[in-house]
């Protein structure tokens, strides 16, 4: 018997991040009241870069779960802001590795710390136990679909 104890539609949106549009929304407004002028699109390049600095635009698209063409756009963007720079692998031509700059480096520590704010703005009044049951689930949804 399957284990659908919502209705469709609950577990549909649910799914399909209506707590994540949430908290990215609300990422994008303490951003601007910071006066960051960037996406949370080009933010979650730049973290996946902090993280490893020197990716290719493939490996960006499969950490950020984006398309080519999305991760395209969104590293012309980044390049327009002096946020990261294309280089050519000296490996394979046809590949570019994408870097950070001294000004992305510098938005780091910012940014970090209003993502932190917002995830504790986010998880106000919910516990630890709970936190771990929902990734538990997550993971579980995606390990099922992927």
């Amino acid at each position: 018997m399957p284990n659908n104890q919502f209705k469709k539609s609950e577990l549909y949106s649910f799914i399909t991040g209506k707590a994540s549009t949430a908290i990215s929304r609300r990422l994008q407004k303490n951003f601007k009241l910071a006066g960051i002028e960037i996406t949370i699109e080009q933010w979650s390049v730049l973290y996946h870069l902090w993280k490893e600095d020197g990716i290719s635009q493939q490996q960006l698209c499969d950490a950020t779960f984006r398309d080519k063409p999305s991760i395209t756009r969104l590293v012309d963007n980044l390049e327009k802001l002096k946020l990261v720079k294309r280089v050519a692998s000296k490996d394979d031509r046809r590949m570019n590795r994408i870097y950070i700059t001294a000004e992305a480096q510098e938005l780091q520590v910012l940014t970090m710390e209003l993502a932190n704010q917002t995830l504790n703005e986010a998880l106000e009044g919910v516990t630890n136990g709970q936190v771990e049951i929902a990734k538990e689930v997550l993971q579980q949804v995606y390990e099922n679909l992927k």
